[in-house]
């Protein structure tokens, strides 16, 4: 099973692993912090529907993906930038698109396999071509975030501060919705639009439970999603079972394990804070009792 690793096949799938998980880790943490999971899911269901249509056009169901999870994107941002409007946007345009996929899927005359792969990913059949537009798409989206990045989590932090400071918050939102969509369009490869929540939510989710920095909170986020989809490729390759069932355990794992030791981080620290207040009672009932006497 070693020598698969010599295979171009599987070369290329651990390559695109890797920067889909680095993508995928630099913008979960502000996922998290705008309350966007809906928007991933629904983005993700979305590609979907542009997989179908592209493949009724006879085009390739990634870039159906890409164009459909942009389209998506930018109609997100015009019609809601706050949560509760963004929600409804989102559903709105999620309500429409599913119906699209359903009518793409009933009137092809192709046989659609393509479009269902994209379901559950297919990184393991992915070629030098989507390789390249992988790291072209990762770079431009890191360019992109690092850019954006600070204004960007002041307006998710506090919006109406930002906006107070002239920050454009729904420029940025929608700046941001249309690097998601990038982001999806990349993860849908590895986990499909099925468990897309694996790579964007799940390790920015563990990040959060391990370290309050923001810096380190990337950091960690970027780890775990290199771990999980480095780690599920290895799982995979070695039992022949589905890498995206790997890569959603390792992910899921990794995050049970940050609420452990945030747990045990709070015990610790709340301990010699309880440990002084009954020091500090003992002293107080002492004194009460010499002044009795």
């Amino acid at each position: 099973m070693s020598s698969l690793w010599h295979y171009a096949f599987v070369q290329h799938a651990l390559l695109a692993g890797i920067i889909t998980a680095v993508l995928a880790g630099c913008i979960g943490p502000i996922v998290t912090a705008r309350n966007m999971s809906f928007a991933v899911h629904g983005l993700a269901e979305l590609g979907f529907t542009g997989a179908a249509g592209a493949v009724l056009l006879g085009a390739s169901p990634m870039m159906g993906v890409l164009t459909a999870t942009f389209a998506a994107a930018a109609a997100i941002g015009v019609l809601g930038v706050r949560l509760r409007e963004r929600d409804i946007a989102i559903g709105s345009v999620l309500a429409f698109g599913t119906g699209l996929g359903v009518l793409f899927l009933s009137i092809t005359q192709r046989y659609a396999t393509e479009a269902f792969s994209i379901l559950f990913g297919s990184i393991l059949a992915v070629t030098t071509g989507d390789l390249a537009r992988s790291l072209i798409i990762g770079v431009v989206a890191s360019a992109v975030l690092a850019v954006i990045y600070r204004p960007l989590r002041f307006a998710s932090v506090d919006p109406e501060a930002a906006e107070a400071r002239g920050v454009p918050v729904r420029l940025l939102s929608t700046v941001f919705l249309l690097l998601l969509a990038l982001a999806v369009s990349e993860a849908v490869q590895v986990v499909g639009v099925l468990l897309i929540l694996t790579l964007l939510i799940v390790p920015s989710a563990a990040a959060q439970r391990l370290t309050a920095h923001p810096g380190f909170a990337v950091a960690y986020s970027v780890g775990i999603a290199l771990v999980a989809t480095i780690g599920g490729l290895a799982c995979a390759i070695y039992t022949s079972l589905p890498v995206s069932f790997f890569v959603s355990a390792l992910s899921f794992a990794a995050y049970l394990l940050a609420r452990s030791v945030s747990s045990v981080r709070m015990k610790t620290a709340g301990r010699p804070m309880v440990e002084s207040q009954g020091q500090d009672h003992g002293s107080l009932t002492g004194a009460s009792s010499s002044e009795s006497h």
